[in-house]
């Protein structure tokens, strides 16, 4: 028999993070011997993310939404319907499940998030006209959610890795005595006010693409013991390695989170910030999930325009702030993967027949 068929719809919103997550999702399906098609609405992030695309995973345009003439057609139906983030396969697409004598698995991939909703929204029904059910899965950092996404292999590769020998093959060199530090950030965050306690010891800071002009203000001035570089875009793998290789890392929204806890490194995250201020509860759960200490939820609150930062801007000692991000990893890694998990929980919802 051969293995079900699985329908991932993705719709871009910031070029990045959408993107990255159904494309990780995609991947790590396939890996486990699935068929993938991902369905997405603008596929040009996955020529710098994954250029030489994954075995087992096919793309398809969006129904409309095509590029270069291809205005994406039908899409066929098959065992499993993921939407990421709940944005809603095509009406068409929809009747045609509702039509099958057997419907497919529908699951709406949630957002990640710390807060304690997550729990009890995890797994939840949701009856939809035609005798269709969606289901509600929401990936999270406790055993009662859905779990983070991470390829097999994935820590052994961290382990093996030789930072000086992939600074080397993309043209850099870390100094004796220099920090690295790499910046992946959203137009609000105070960098500024950051650059100048970065460079009170030597520090090479990383810029990569998607860190836009709103910085380039602080990042043009000349700051004794700041080294500033801007990267080219990097592949998936060659974010992770860029994560391995610094020994602080500030990253945004979801996919890149989640690549920093994996990368063991201490890490300050901004959440993606929302005009009622919702991303303050993100904040603050995430802080309780990783135990880091009042110093490093200083400086996340700080980083992310929150009260109760004080003089947040100030770096934790790195030892214990390294170490606290290492033992939060290792419990991470005990829990299963993302997708292994939906592929379980796929399993338990389509009843006979896989």
């Amino acid at each position: 028999m051969p293995a079900p068929r699985w329908t991932v719809f993705c719709r871009v919103v910031d070029n990045l993070g959408d993107a990255g997550v159904g494309w990780r999702l995609a991947t790590g399906l396939a890996a486990l011997g699935q068929r993938v098609r991902l369905v997405i609405d603008d596929a040009a992030p996955l020529a710098f993310m994954a250029p030489g695309g994954a075995p087992g995973v096919e793309v398809q345009p969006w129904p409309g939404h095509g590029h270069g003439g291809d205005a994406g057609g039908e899409v066929e139906v098959g065992d499993v319907v993921i939407e990421a983030f709940g944005c809603d396969p095509p009406p068409a697409f929809v009747d045609a499940m509702a039509a099958r004598a057997s419907p497919p698995v529908w699951i709406n991939l949630e957002y990640l998030s710390a807060e304690a909703y997550v729990e009890r929204s995890h797994g939840l029904p949701s009856p939809r006209p035609g005798g269709l059910v969606k289901w509600f899965y929401y990936p999270g950092f406790t055993p009662r959610t859905g779990g983070l996404l991470r390829e097999r292999g994935l820590a052994a590769a961290r382990a093996a890795f030789d930072p000086a020998a992939w600074l080397a093959s993309q043209g850099l060199r870390r100094e004796p005595g220099e920090r690295l530090a790499s910046l992946f950030c959203y137009p609000g965050a105070p960098l500024a006010a950051l650059l100048p306690v970065l460079a009170r010891e030597p520090t090479r800071l990383l810029v990569t693409q998607g860190v836009g002009a709103a910085h380039d203000a602080a990042l043009g001035v000349a700051l004794k013991g700041l080294r500033v570089q801007r990267l080219p875009w990097l592949s998936q793998d060659g974010f992770d390695r860029l994560l391995w290789a610094c020994d602080l890392n500030f990253v945004r929204g979801e996919d890149s989170l989640v690549r920093a806890i994996w990368a063991g490194a201490p890490f300050v995250w901004q959440a993606y910030p929302q005009h009622d201020g919702a991303h303050a509860a993100k904040v603050e759960a995430l802080l309780a999930q990783a135990a880091a200490g009042p110093e490093v939820a200083r400086l996340w609150r700080a980083w992310n325009g929150l009260p109760g930062a004080g003089e947040g801007l100030e770096l934790p000692e790195p030892a214990p702030w390294a170490a606290s991000v290492q033992r939060w990893r290792r419990g991470l890694l005990a829990q299963p993967d993302l997708a292994a998990a939906l592929l379980a929980f796929a399993r338990g919802k389509a009843g006979t027949g896989w």
